[in-house]
């Protein structure tokens, strides 16, 4: 194992400066990598998102045409269903006199 040194000596401040330069100019890197990596899986994740946002809403629309149908039928049912219980009452009343 090394000895600690008690002084610091010029020499000894130059390597020390020279590695922390090299370990700075490697993180900027390995950041720079990461960052690019970072852009690249958002950029596909959000060609995804936007992909089955398009499928949704497609659904909903559809689902929204499917609800709107069956509302009107049922609206033309009860105005029959009513149209028919007044002609019956009409005649009930009608036999009734």
């Amino acid at each position: 194992m090394e000895t600690v040194r008690e002084q610091w000596t010029d020499e000894r401040l130059d390597d020390l400066k020279g590695e922390v330069g090299m370990l700075r100019t490697e993180m900027r890197d390995e950041f720079r990598a990461v960052r690019t990596e970072m852009r690249e899986e958002f950029s596909a994740v959000r060609t995804e998102m936007r992909e089955e946002f398009s499928a949704v809403r497609h659904e909903i629309g559809s689902l929204r045409s499917e609800m709107h149908a069956g509302f009107a039928s049922l609206q033309r049912t009860m105005i029959q269903f009513g149209g028919l219980l007044v002609a019956a009452l009409i005649g009930l009343i009608a036999t009734q006199l």
